[in-house]
């Protein structure tokens, strides 16, 4: 039987240790990809699809028939990808019932050739139709939980006749039944094929169609092709540069500045290049100098691309995009990833108009092996491909990460065409589909959604994008309602963040995070109250509580495990803060930059303690900041060092112990909690999470 997790690990690999929440921390992890094999029986799939493609240059995709078998899937595109070419598998996550009556409604005339599981017996079973075992099959799967398409290897078929048989139907003459197994719960049996005959259809006397047909000719089908050919055709080298790291940097005048905030299991780190007197040379050029010495970075802990959980490309200009990605997987690949690849968001940012070069990248890192990746490149109706190393979501101990997703149609992988509100309803369409793939759902796990909206939603009419999304949520929730009743779900905080240009020209990419967890009984929200005598924070710098606060406050709770904080500040949150109803419309004083600096840390700590967790439970602290308005990258980010050094001076608990700043500044259009405001002078996103002992 297949199951939800079985392209993660093996359900029955792994033993309930005590006191462990997440059942994902449970398994036991094993490399995912397929590895070419000498003597496999992919291999041989290889050498034939490398002898069509030699044939018939015009050759681009292969379809194959998997439903649930991630298996079967991973080869199939592991010898697409070696091939450079596309993986379509229409079959894949689709319910499986449905799918049986439809081909059967479809013309599909299939006898059974094996059977290999309860309740199918070679002597009744084999020779029979799938149409004459309908009902049986269903019963056996209310019964034992058998897949009713024998997608878990219950029986396997033959097709004799399908509408895309223009000429001829397979008729068998003889054959001959062997028992493999004569087992008296679940024998197995193969009927064997002895002889047969093609019959006629009737065909039309059009001359046009007589001899051909979708360009197969009838008179090549009896052809027999011997592949002549090893094993040893690998794909081409990935590393496509031959500059070395130090080449790079000594023919260029880079400064390069870092990140990093560690948490122990996980850390970040998101390098970005900032010269303001020097012109970029380049997309491709920066990007690799930033995804060198984040290699560099990780090699220096002990660690590689296959440690990362997530990374943000964010990039200068989206017409360059294709540059980018040819950049980027030449560095990460299937094969030095061999825990499955790191799933990816890419959005352009204004990143000259910050004064930094045309390449930034923030990477999560995990110190462990234990992550959970998602990695489908088939193009299915399930949700859009990722064809490339680059995946849907990635699991480590309870929190989701997932991909940007757009408003692609799965099956053709072009956007819905019928503006925003359109695309917004797919990309949340296919993010149910990948949470759904985890046993949950974004409307019950969701803790926070990251909204991009491209500069050419500013004149579109947002109040309708703002109720169709919660309209949709709102739906979700009722129907995951209905079928767990009296499950606690999270109230997830949201943050719409204005670029220039999304990948396709996007008008939209949701990026959902969701946590989950094993049971509901271990669910509790931010409504739960922490013991107030363990959780008392205190007054920094001044600050003191006030019910405005609340208004640029969003959070979501699950005590001793998750805490996830947006902070997103105004032009007039900024007066109330400074006390001064003069602040400039063109920049802030650098007293007024140290005040929001402060106090951001202040209100972000205060929640923090108050629901039993510290900074070193942070995973990730971001800064959005609104380019060209009030507050400039190089002010902002000396200004929050120093805040953050003096915050550590005040408050023993506190201690960073590194040098490089611990947050992320991310120059940005606009952001905001809704999208009818995205005018936020800056944003603080941060994510902290508790492990379970």
């Amino acid at each position: 039987m297949q199951n939800a997790w079985d392209y993660h690990y093996s359900e029955g690999d792994y033993k309930d240790p005590p006191g462990k929440l997440f059942k994902q921390d449970c398994f036991w992890h094993h490399e995912l990809s397929y590895k070419m094999t000498p003597g496999d029986e992919v291999e041989d799939m290889f050498l034939l699809l490398n002898e069509v493609k030699r044939q018939i240059p015009a050759i681009a995709a292969v379809s194959s028939g998997a439903i649930a078998s991630d298996y079967q899937r991973l080869r199939v595109e592991s010898v697409c990808s070696r091939l450079g070419l596309v993986s379509l598998s229409y079959l894949w996550k689709q319910e499986q019932s449905l799918l049986f009556q439809e081909m059967i409604s479809s013309g599909i005339v299939a006898i059974i050739v094996k059977v290999a599981a309860i309740g199918l017996h070679p002597a009744k079973h084999l020779g029979k139709e799938l149409a004459e075992l309908q009902s049986h099959l269903h019963h056996l799967n209310g019964l034992y939980g058998s897949n009713v398409c024998g997608e878990g290897g219950e029986y396997e078929t033959l097709t004799l006749d399908c509408p895309l048989f223009k000429f001829a139907r397979i008729v068998l003459d003889d054959f001959q039944v062997i028992l493999h197994s004569p087992d008296s719960i679940a024998p197995v049996g193969v009927l064997h094929p002895l002889a047969f005959h093609l019959e006629p259809k009737g065909l039309s006397t059009d001359s046009s169609d007589s001899n051909l047909s979708n360009g197969i000719s009838l008179e090549d089908m009896d052809g027999v092709y011997e592949i002549q050919g090893d094993n040893t055709l690998l794909p081409a080298d990935p590393s496509q540069f031959s500059d070395s790291l130090s080449d790079l940097i000594a023919n260029t005048s880079y400064h390069l500045q870092m990140s990093k905030i560690d948490r122990g299991d996980t850390f970040s780190i998101c390098c970005w290049l900032q010269d303001l007197h020097r012109l970029s040379t380049g997309l491709q050029t920066d990007l690799k100098v930033v995804l060198s010495h984040l290699e560099s970075q990780l090699m220096q802990c002990g660690f590689s691309w296959e440690d990362v959980l997530y990374i943000h490309m964010y990039i200068a200009d989206m017409n360059e995009f294709a540059v980018a990605n040819e950049t980027y997987v030449s560095y990460i690949t299937q094969e030095k990833c061999r825990f499955g690849v790191p799933s990816r968001s890419t959005v352009e940012l204004p990143l000259l108009q910050a004064g930094l070069g045309k390449a930034y990248v923030e990477v999560l890192v995990s110190r462990d092996k234990t992550k959970n990746v998602l990695h489908v490149q088939s193009i299915s109706r399930w949700a859009p491909s990722c064809i490339g190393p680059y995946s849907q979501a990635t699991l480590h101990h309870g929190i989701l990460h997932m991909a940007g997703q757009l408003g692609l149609d799965p099956p053709t992988m072009t956007l819905c065409d019928d503006g925003i509100i359109s695309e917004l309803d797919q990309a949340l369409l296919n993010s149910e589909a990948i949470a759904d793939s985890f046993r949950c759902s974004i409307s019950s796990s969701a803790i926070s959604f990251v909204v991009y909206c491209s500069i050419q939603t500013v004149s579109l009419n947002r109040v309708d994008m703002q109720d169709k999304w919660e309209g949709f949520l709102e739906q979700l929730k009722k129907l995951h309602s209905a079928k767990r009743s009296g499950f606690k779900v999270f109230d997830p905080i949201l943050l719409f963040v204005l670029v220039p240009q999304l990948p396709k020209r996007a008008l939209v990419e949701v990026k959902p995070t969701l946590f989950i967890v094993e049971d509901d009984s271990d669910t509790a929200s931010d409504t739960d109250q922490p013991d107030a005598s363990d959780a008392t924070p205190q007054s920094y710098w001044g600050f003191q509580e006030d019910p405005w606060h609340e208004s640029c406050l969003q959070k979501c709770v699950m005590l001793k495990h998750i805490c996830a904080v947006m902070l997103s500040i105004t032009s007039e949150n900024i007066a109330k803060i400074c006390d001064d109803s003069l602040v400039s419309e063109h920049s802030l004083s650098e007293g007024q930059t140290e005040k929001v600096a402060k106090f951001c840390i202040y209100l972000i700590n205060k929640i923090l303690t108050e629901n039993m967790f510290s900074w070193e439970h942070a995973m990730y602290l971001r800064i959005y900041f609104q380019t060209g308005s009030l507050v400039q990258m190089e002010m902002l980010s000396l200004t929050f060092s120093q805040a953050f050094k003096e915050f550590g001076k005040i408050n023993p608990k506190f201690n960073s112990g590194q040098a490089d700043p611990i947050f992320n500044l991310i120059p940005v259009l606009g952001s905001g909690r809704s999208a009818l405001s995205i005018d936020a002078v800056l944003t603080c996103e941060l994510l902290a999470q508790k492990l379970s002992s």
